[in-house]
């Protein structure tokens, strides 16, 4: 009688929970404000030093990015913004200014669905689009943009729920051949760590 009891007991909790998570919206949407901390890394310009680089400003962003989980665990994750506006510079000294747009697409496994705290890791790839390139007064461009992973770890913190809060760090490739009267005059390596915290709503 007793295991009987225990066996509809841990049952009724078994489908308590997967109720529960049938009940739960699959959609997360968060916003974040974010750190863009580009590595400017590039190659000398013309090969005549490695004072002669061009490098982008850092800046913070805000961030936009919608969630989809299959499961408790797997979720996809769509990261947005509007098209940012970057200074340039060569050797220290401005040179003009870019925008580029990096939509994000990235696969990730939260460990601890249920938990207060639940960490995640994610790997993806980005496109980064340049745009309104204007260096040198015209004289230099860029290619139109590129491809690139992008690689993710993050926590969230339930504060209900509906609502969290994110602590999230990327890193993305990002980078663009740099041209001059029809040459390749350099490699920029943008590559920045993306460091974003803001809140979440789970619908």
């Amino acid at each position: 009688m007793k295991k009987n009891t225990l066996a509809i007991a841990l049952a009724a909790l078994a489908f308590s929970s997967i109720s529960a998570y049938a009940q739960e919206s699959p959609w997360l949407v968060r916003v974040r404000a974010v750190d863009v901390d580009t590595a400017n890394k590039s190659d000398p310009v013309g090969g005549t030093g490695p004072s002669d680089l061009i490098t982008v400003e850092k800046k913070v962003i805000p961030e936009v990015d919608i969630s989809y989980f299959f499961t408790p665990n797997w979720a996809t994750e769509l990261i947005l913004t509007y098209p940012q506006t970057h200074d340039v510079y060569l050797s220290g000294k401005e040179i003009g200014s870019l925008k580029q747009l990096p939509p994000t697409l990235t696969l990730q496994y939260h460990f601890l669905p249920r938990e207060q705290f639940n960490p995640y890791l994610g790997v993806g790839v980005n496109y980064t689009n340049f745009s309104n390139v204007n260096l040198g007064n015209g004289a230099i461009t860029l290619d139109s943009g590129s491809f690139g992973y992008a690689l993710e770890g993050g926590v969230d913190y339930k504060i209900d729920k509906n609502w969290s809060l994110n602590l999230d760090l990327k890193y993305v490739e990002m980078r663009s051949n740099v041209y001059a009267g029809g040459a390749t005059i350099s490699n920029v390596q943008v590559n920045p760590w993306l460091i974003g915290v803001g809140v979440g709503y789970r619908f």
